[in-house]
């Protein structure tokens, strides 16, 4: 069984990694998503590049690119667009606007300062892949990915995600500041690099999505995952102390569903036709990290949830 990986994921992975340097691991993580055809919340303080790997991926694979800044004054149809007036031949009729979210990557930034009916309506078009105006269904351009930002420094003024919507997203992200050696390889860099053509058309991307969606995962890896999904929660007996004691909430069936979806595209990207022990162990973190809520205690204390996954994933290996 082949474990080279797709050639054009490779240079998709090559190019991004030249773009955006120093974090290998989200760069992969980022592709799964895709793969995967999920949507991110990317969590880091302001400066790390956030916009700029998004725009280059949009590049990378000739993508349509939008960024919107979540403020308080946003209102739902400044997303979703809506119906005007017009007039053609002298009859006035309604025509519909398209938003900014009709693209094919968005980058919402700021999620946290958008109003809950602003949320609301960015997560109906993630759920649904369209949008309803005017009783009228619009169906959103594919591949359709959303990557909300969070800036975890300023919080006066936000309105945090409510569980239901942070369930809707495949992966938490998160970005960590660069090294010393890395900050110099990016003073480096030019800061008009040239454009390069595309990896990969729309046609190969889809194909490389449905093909995402055949990656076999046996039957005890299976149990395996539905156990791990058990062990988060704090009213399980089996679940180890540490969970029992500070964990609010634990994650739902859609945290185990995303466990699998990003673990699939993680097999992918790493030339396999099935799913390995290592990449449903990598897919925990970022596919539970927002959907595994801790008590008010754990989060005064400064107790991590990838604390707790540490200690779920030793209790419920995989293997």
């Amino acid at each position: 069984m082949s474990s080279v990986a797709d050639p054009t994921l490779e240079a998709l992975r090559t190019r991004l990694s030249q773009q955006h340097l120093g974090d290998p691991e989200l760069i992969e993580l980022l592709l799964a998503a895709l793969l995967a055809k999920g949507h991110v919340l990317l969590q880091g303080a302001p400066g790390l590049g956030k916009t700029h790997l998004l725009r280059s991926l949009a590049q990378a694979l000739d993508l349509q690119f939008t960024r919107v800044q979540g403020t308080p004054d946003l209102m739902p149809g400044d997303l979703t667009g809506g119906e005007i007036l017009d007039q053609v031949d002298g009859v006035h009729q309604f025509r519909f606007e398209a938003g900014p979210l009709f693209t094919q990557i968005c980058l919402f930034d700021e999620i946290n300062r958008a109003t809950p009916r602003t949320q609301s309506a960015l997560l109906e078009a993630m759920a649904e892949g369209q949008i309803s105006v005017g009783g009228q269904a619009h169906p959103l351009p594919q591949p359709f990915l959303v990557a909300a930002t969070q800036n975890p420094i300023e919080l006066e003024g936000t309105y945090p995600l409510p569980e239901a919507q942070l369930d809707r997203f495949l992966f938490q992200l998160l970005l960590n500041p660069p090294t010393t050696a890395t900050l110099v390889e990016i003073f480096r860099l030019q800061q008009t690099p040239q454009a390069s053509p595309p990896c990969m058309t729309l046609a190969e991307l889809q194909n490389l999505q449905q093909q995402c969606q055949e990656i076999a995962v046996a039957a005890p890896l299976l149990d395996q995952v539905a156990n791990l999904i058990q062990a988060t929660h704090p009213e399980n007996p089996q679940s180890p102390q540490l969970v029992q004691q500070n964990v609010a909430w634990g994650a739902s069936p859609r945290g185990g569903l995303a466990i699998l979806a990003g673990a699939r595209a993680l097999a992918m990207l790493r030339g396999r036709q099935h799913v390995a022990p290592q990449d449903l162990h990598d897919a925990t973190h970022p596919a539970l990290r927002h959907r595994v809520l801790l008590r008010y205690e754990a989060v005064a204390n400064n107790l991590s949830t990838d604390a707790i996954l540490d200690t779920v994933l030793q209790a419920q290996p995989f293997h």
